[in-house]
Parts: C-alpha cells; structure tokens; sequence
C-alpha cells in the first residue's frame, strides 16, 4: 500500500509539474474576439495554458468554461495588475483604451505591469520578514565598505545585489545568528515578452478612398483613433528599449453572425447616397481571431498588418447586401448634408472616412487563407 500511495503521489507531482511547466498565454480584453482564438491556441501541438484577464469576477465562471484561467485585474487600477509580471511570455493585447482623452492610459498600465521586475521565493527556516530584514542589514553593512563610487551607483537597498557585486559573499545570518538558506525575495531575471496588439484602421483617418498598405502615415481625426495611435507609440517605444516584441494588427469593421447591422437596418437609420458615400473595409470575427493567433509566431517584431478581407463595398452597399440576405428592407439614402443633421456624431465620424485597405502583407507574411474572403462568402453561406 505505501509503495501504491507513493506512485500515486509521484504521478500526480509529474502532472503538476507539467502543468506548471505549459507555455503561457495571456489575453487582456477577453470579448467574442478573444474567446474565438481560445480553442485555436489549445488545438495547437504545444498547447499552452490560456490566460484572460477580466475586471469582472463574475465573468471568471464564463471565461473557465471557455478553457482559460481567469485573472481578475482592471487596466484602470494599476494596482490590481501586479500578478502580470512574468506571468506570460505571450500576450494578446485586445483590450480598447479609455473612452476619454488623446493618450491610451489602459496600454501605459499594462506596459508597467509586464515589464516589471517580478519575484520568486525559495524556502528557508525563517520567515519572509526574517529573511528581508536580514538583507538589507546585510546590502547596507556592504555598500558602506565600498567605495564611494560603487555607492553612488548601488540599488535600493532591498534588491539582492547580482553576481557582478563587489559585496561580500559571506551568506546573511537570521535573528538567531545562524546562516540564512535560501528564504530570501530576489528580483527575477526580466524576460523579453512577445506582444500582438489590436488596433484600428482609423488611425489612418481619411485616405479619400484610395488604396493603401501598411506604410502609409497615420493621420487621426478623432479621440477614439489618438489613443490607438497613442497605444501604438507606447508599444514601439517599450520595444525600443528591449522590454517586449510587438507586433500590431490593424482591425477594419468586424461582423459575424451575431455583429451584422440588423438593428439599424430595422430602424430604418439612413446610409449615404452613393456620390457622397465612404468605402469600408471589413473581416469576419473568425478570420480575425485565427490571423491574431498567427501574428504571435510569424509577425515580424515592430510590424504592422492589416487584417483585412478582399472586399471591396461602400458602406451603404454593404447595409444592402445584409439587410437582403436576412430579408430586411434597404435603408434609405440621404446626402452628407443631410446626414449632419440627422444622424448622431459617432455615426458621423464612421461616414467621414473612406479607404480601401491592401491585405497582401496578411497573406504573404503570416501565409493565411481567408475562411470568408468577401462579405458576400459570409451572407451567401
């Protein structure tokens, strides 16, 4: 029977230890995008364990059944994001910014969290607060033999000095005099994290309909899109200087089954005619989630990608295919004139702006093939 209990015991450490040991990946903003790239992390061959971060304890029972393992944290508490640091090697960064503002104050916080010094802990026979009291009696005994220079450059007093230190090598003693073993708090060696951040083709404002790629200057012409291009430069600049591997994926208009238009088409809320109508770009949830998950092993570091489909509609003609595809009436078209006055300022800013989006870097780089290549694949299936 022992022999039977200890295999058993053994058996279930292996387990722990390969769980414990399971690639991470963290998703921030877990919404219907984030859900649909669960299942296509877990049926990779690697299957790490997934991650979302929630500011909502009562969604933890929804994002569970999913497969992940939820954290609660909020982007706009930087003090609920501690347990980031180190978490993950992986993110998915989904989450929009603030609704306020021209700088992205959600994307600042969870710079700060990820990049963060984090710690790890090892066992001793003292407690925590034995053991750190001891080092910095020891760290400052130290740094007042060395020289001045050396002082003038050593640390917060608190951080266990590395193996370049010119402290001495004599082990800490507890409060009882004797060697301290290995019970002591040590800044974890900080680790590069891969990054894929969501933002928006409207950092690009209006490109008077034209065709363009990823290397066309970011103009923005509304609150909502400064902060994505404010999210951006935050992003590269944490690249610059080695603390993450970002990758940026530009989304268009998602739709889905469950995000077509239908209610504005049942309140009948008038499209542009067509000489004064925008052209829009879009892609379907599904293909969005599978080209982020993608972006985590083929984007380039410091890339850009346009996640886009091949088609090619104004908007009101995109509002015509949906609403006959579900049996709905057309709205009708009135002039931009018109529109100023009768439709509400966030539609507005939606009909200022044309473009047509290129998605060759898409196909070329990460190699994927569009489940829903035109609207039309999508409406007509």
């Amino acid at each position: 029977m022992p022999d039977v209990r200890h295999a058993a015991d053994t058996m279930h450490g292996m387990i722990a230890t390969r769980i414990l040991r399971r690639r991470r990946v963290l998703i921030v903003g877990c919404g219907d995008v984030g859900l649909r790239s669960v299942p296509l992390f877990r049926a990779r061959a690697a299957s790490p364990r997934v991650i979302a971060l929630t500011s909502h304890a009562e969604r933890s029972g929804e994002l569970r059944a999913a497969g992940t393992t939820p954290i609660v944290g909020d982007l706009d508490r930087r003090a609920s994001l501690c347990r980031l640091a180190g978490l993950a090697p992986t993110v998915l960064h989904l989450a929009p910014p603030q609704k306020d503002g021209d700088d992205d104050r959600r994307t600042r916080a969870l710079i700060a969290a990820l990049c963060a010094p984090h710690r790890s802990v090892a066992y001793s026979a003292c407690s925590a607060s034995a053991a750190h009291r001891a080092w910095r009696a020891w760290f400052r005994a130290a740094a007042a033999k060395a020289p001045a220079r050396a002082r003038k450059s050593a640390k917060a007093p608190c951080i266990v000095p590395d193996g370049s230190s010119r402290a001495p090598r004599r082990r800490p003693q507890d409060e009882t005099g004797r060697p301290m073993r290995q019970r002591v708090l040590r800044t974890a060696p900080r680790r590069s994290v891969r990054l894929v951040y969501a933002s928006t083709t409207g950092v690009y404002g209006d490109c008077g309909g034209a065709l363009i790629d990823e290397t066309r200057p970011v103009r923005p012409e509304n609150a909502r899109a400064k902060r994505r291009v404010d999210a951006e430069s935050q992003l590269r600049r944490a690249a610059a200087r080695g603390r993450l591997r970002v990758s940026i994926v530009r989304i268009p208009g998602i739709y889905a089954a469950s995000r077509l238009p239908l209610e504005r088409l049942r309140r009948r809320a008038p499209a542009l005619v067509a000489e004064d109508d925008v052209f829009t770009n879009h892609i379907h949830a599904d293909d969005l989630a599978a080209i982020l998950v993608r972006s985590i092993g083929r984007a380039r570091p410091q890339r850009v990608i346009h996640a886009s489909d091949d088609t090619d509609l104004r908007m009101a003609d995109y509002f015509d295919r949906v609403a006959d595809a579900r049996g709905l009436p057309r709205v009708p078209r009135i002039t931009r004139e018109a529109a100023e006055t009768r439709l509400e300022p966030m539609t507005l800013s939606f009909m200022r702006e044309s473009r047509r989006l290129l998605n060759t870097r898409m196909k070329r780089e990460l190699r994927y093939a569009l489940r829903y290549p035109t609207v039309d694949d999508f409406l007509r299936g």
